[in-house]
């Protein structure tokens, strides 16, 4: 049972479980193996029918000749040095007669008569041909054919798994082409964003038409960066740039650049290029250009020089644009903070837009956007489900969408309910319900009072966000949790605000440690995430009356072993000092929660009673319970009517 935060104002208080698991990987040499049973038994069973085929009921010349003479021999087809005998009892039968010698003169030899002959029908049948050939030279034309099949499968095994010596330079860039009707996107299709779109409106006419901004002596912006969060549309907005462009799109990872041989990224930005150009007018787009975009130098065991170089090629190709040629170069990252200042300078990546977190207004149409093509029940509002979903980013919105009509279809169901998607909401943030996770009945009585120690401290402390549900259902990886929404979206939290935070995070702690005089690990998390908390207000926030209005810890620091590792820029004693805070602040949220509490018992009581018998208490009925012990529910603004 933990608190943490879904963003600043959207905190889920869980216990988290954790598993893990390894799948197996083939590798190459079964698939030789594999290639070379084929190759033997297809061999064997060329060998087989050789063999066959060369088994025949062969009679000397000598023999020949004595069954001419006797007269049991009808017909003879003479194929080069090969003879077919056909007898008057039907047996077919071969022999062979003298090279470059007549059959007449062979049977003279032999004491044939030249009347015993002519009573025979003799076929003479020259062999010439493809079909000659052809059977003359299998023998040898087979074996060459498998062992050229068998090198064919190696080599495009070898070359799927990365060795393709003579493509390397060429880049992986995926060209939308702007006639393809299918993968158009433009701004209609991004809901939302609208600053972002404002600011990209003048790269469109300038594709559209650039003679305007080049008579004027104005030059647009070579490079856009679209910075924010994961999931906040980056890539759909580059996209719908190009849409409503009507340009060729071209788009790339910037972890397609690295390779493991020197140059090959270099050669890769060159390539790209120059399709662009060729394409011209054009949008390249890079996503998670931090890749390759790093500050150059710096970093724990050295840089990456391959990485540095395609850095170089980059800011080469773009300072080699000329004004007419009507390429620009899009990216997206949600790390601006760590790349290389060469890349940022003007005349480069020289126009930023940042693309935050989407409003309520803003989740509302994007909402609309996803639920185009899903039939509805009677009783969707989408208005409410943007109010339960602060903090949610465009694609969890997506993922909510589609995890309600998946809900819907598995209950055989044929419209989508407001019902469905409430839980949706639960399960993007948690997870899916683990229905067989069942607790003893002491550990259910202990999950609900945890659980209503914190909901408790919620709806009483004045700063902290009301309660909209509790439950002690295990989901995902939470054994519990208590779902708390702001009243309104906000972009700044209060000091106030984080102590009331923190407070209600250990309302799980102290109700463990007040009622059953002992602690379980339960409140693990919920000691990380406030304790987290606690020393950003001191180092990053400058919110401790006794250090000041000092950033004592820079937000971003080196990685070291997959672990990061903050560059401390202070002294021991200030060290000492910030943790003192830390524990001083952590301390009076304590006693802050033990009072409230202890004040009102009653309260906890009646909710951790309710949870035991329920497992899950919506708001109405948690706001039920607050009105009979006599406490006023946080009232929820008119958002109507908020500007």
């Amino acid at each position: 049972m933990t608190d943490q935060k879904n963003s600043e104002k959207t905190k889920i208080i869980i216990k988290k479980t954790s598993d893990s698991g390894k799948k197996p990987d083939g590798g190459i040499v079964s698939y030789i193996i594999s290639v070379l049973i084929i190759f033997i038994v297809l061999s064997s069973i060329y060998s087989y029918f050789s063999n066959n085929s060369k088994e025949a009921d062969n009679v000397p010349i000598s023999q020949l000749a004595t069954d001419i003479k006797s007269g049991i021999v009808t017909s003879i087809v003479v194929r080069g040095d090969t003879l077919d005998l056909v007898y008057k009892d039907g047996v077919k039968k071969t022999s062979k007669k003298e090279t470059n010698e007549a059959l007449l003169q062979t049977l003279v030899n032999y004491s044939v008569t030249k009347e015993q002959v002519g009573a025979i029908k003799v076929d003479i049948k020259n062999e010439s041909g493809l079909s000659y050939w052809f059977f003359n030279l299998s023998p040898i034309i087979f074996p060459i054919l498998f062992i050229l099949i068998f090198i064919w499968f190696l080599t495009r095994q070898v070359r799927g798994a990365g060795m393709q010596a003579l493509t390397f330079g060429q880049s992986k860039a995926r060209m939308i082409d702007p006639n393809d009707k299918s993968q158009k996107v433009t701004f209609k299709d991004v809901a939302g964003c609208k600053e972002a779109k404002e600011e990209l409106g003048e790269i469109v006419d300038f594709l559209k038409n650039p003679r305007k901004f080049l008579d004027i002596g104005a030059r647009i912006p070579k490079g856009i960066l679209l910075m924010g969060p994961a999931g906040t549309g980056k890539t759909l907005l580059a996209r719908a740039v190009a849409g409503e462009s009507n340009v060729t799109f071209f788009s790339v990872s910037g972890s397609e650049f690295v390779e493991m041989f020197v140059g090959v990224g270099a050669a890769r930005v060159r390539d790209m290029f120059a399709m662009a150009k060729k394409n011209s007018p054009a949008i390249i787009f890079v996503d998670e250009i931090d890749a390759v975009g790093r500050v150059r130098g710096v970093g724990a065991g050295g840089g990456n020089d391959e990485r540095e170089q395609t850095l170089n090629q980059i800011l080469v190709e773009m300072d080699g644009f000329e004004p007419n040629e009507k390429v620009i170069v899009m990216s997206a990252t949600n790390r601006p903070d760590v790349l290389d200042p060469a890349l940022l300078r003007p005349g480069r990546f020289d126009r930023r837009v940042t693309l935050d977190l989407p409003d309520r207004r803003d989740r509302e149409e994007i909402l609309q956007v996803h639920s185009k093509e899903k039939p509805f029940a009677e009783d969707v509002n989408l208005q409410v489900i943007a109010e339960r979903t602060p903090g949610f980013s465009g694609a969890d919105l997506y993922s909510l969408m589609n995890e309600g009509a998946i809900l819907a279809a598995r209950e055989n169901r044929t419209t989508v309910a407001q019902y469905d998607l409430i839980r949706s909401i639960e399960k993007v943030m948690l997870g899916p319900e683990r229905k067989s996770h069942i607790l003893s009945k002491k550990e259910k009585e202990i999950a609900a009072y945890h659980e209503a120690g914190h909901a408790v401290l919620a709806s009483l402390l004045p700063y902290a966000d009301p309660v909209h549900k509790i439950s002690i259902i295990a989901r995902g990886h939470a054994a519990g949790y208590v779902l708390k929404l702001p009243l309104e979206d906000t972009k700044m939290q209060s000091k106030k605000e984080f102590l009331d935070d923190i407070a209600v995070s250990l309302g799980g702690y102290v109700t463990e440690k007040m009622l059953f005089d002992d602690l379980t690990t339960g409140p693990s998390s919920d000691l990380q995430v406030s304790t987290a908390l606690a020393r950003d207000m001191v180092t990053k926030y400058g919110m401790s009356d006794m250090l000041g209005p000092v950033a004592l810890e820079s937000q971003t620091g080196k990685i070291i072993f997959g672990r990061g590792v903050e560059e401390k820029e202070f002294s021991e004693k200030v060290a000492a000092d910030i943790d003192a805070e830390v524990s001083r602040i952590m301390r009076e949220a304590h006693d802050k929660a033990h009072k409230v509490i202890t004040e009102n018992r009653l309260l906890l009581d009646a909710v951790a009673k309710r949870l035991i018998e329920k497992e899950a208490i919506e708001r109405a009925e948690f706001e039920t319970i607050l009105v009979a012990h006599g406490i006023t529910p946080k009232q929820k603004l008119d958002i109507e009517h908020q500007v």
